[in-house]
């Protein structure tokens, strides 16, 4: 007979996220939920380690697209776990949705998303605890839409006064970004010092503000 998972509830999952630990599931279809702790983590720099493209900088500033945050987090928690080219399945299963939906009128998840002509073309979601963001997935619908939330991302995680950008796997995606992976044992007290720090998140900053934070930021190769 198989053994019943324990409810995992919003709580257990603050108290997991302190501790250095996330969920997943196999696959979209599953019905159980397993916690990883990697020996490795992937990080992204809040401070000059992150680096923007030149061409990307100059999609971020202009005006193809709008970026908000936390403005329809169902959606892009949903666009995340939607399937895409080369990704015909995800770890977002339904009990991923609906905890975190739940971490997210809680104000401890949030969203990125950005729209092109009124439509939904890509963003990102995580988890947030005192100075730490704990990064869990992105998508892209249009070029460079993904890329444009997390650095939008960046901007407002800075301007809230964040410590650690958790990106949990390091991906060649994140690599152009300045994103590397530090040994659990450093993760793990950068981590402790970064929980305690009295972050706020910064879903709507004035425009001129925000702006002034991403041309901040260093620009790398074209």
């Amino acid at each position: 007979m198989s053994r019943r998972q324990p409810e995992i509830t919003p709580e257990l999952m603050v108290r997991a996220y302190r501790a250095g630990l996330f969920p997943m599931a196999e696959s979209r279809g599953s019905d159980r939920l397993y916690w990883l702790d990697p020996e490795r983590r992937g990080i992204i720099p809040l401070d000059a380690g992150f680096h923007v493209p030149k061409r990307l900088l100059r999609s971020v500033l202009g005006a193809a697209f709008e970026v908000t945050a936390d403005r329809d987090f169902a959606a892009a928690i949903a666009g995340c776990a939607a399937p895409a080219p080369g990704r015909e399945d995800t770890w977002i299963n339904a009990d991923i949705e609906r905890l975190f939906t739940a971490l997210h009128r809680d104000g401890h998840a949030h969203s990125i998303e950005v729209w092109q002509a009124g439509a939904l073309v890509g963003g990102l979601y995580g988890v947030t605890i005192g100075g730490v963001f704990f990064g869990e997935s992105m998508f892209s619908r249009v070029r460079d839409a993904s890329k444009v939330a997390l650095v939008h991302l960046v901007a407002r995680l800075r301007l809230g006064g964040y410590a650690l950008l958790d990106s949990q796997f390091l991906t060649e995606h994140l690599s152009q970004f300045g994103a590397h992976e530090i040994p659990r044992a450093d993760y793990k007290r950068r981590l402790a010092a970064a929980i305690a720090l009295p972050a706020t998140w910064e879903a709507a900053p004035p425009a001129e503000r925000l702006a002034a934070e991403i041309r901040s930021l260093r620009a790398g190769p074209a």
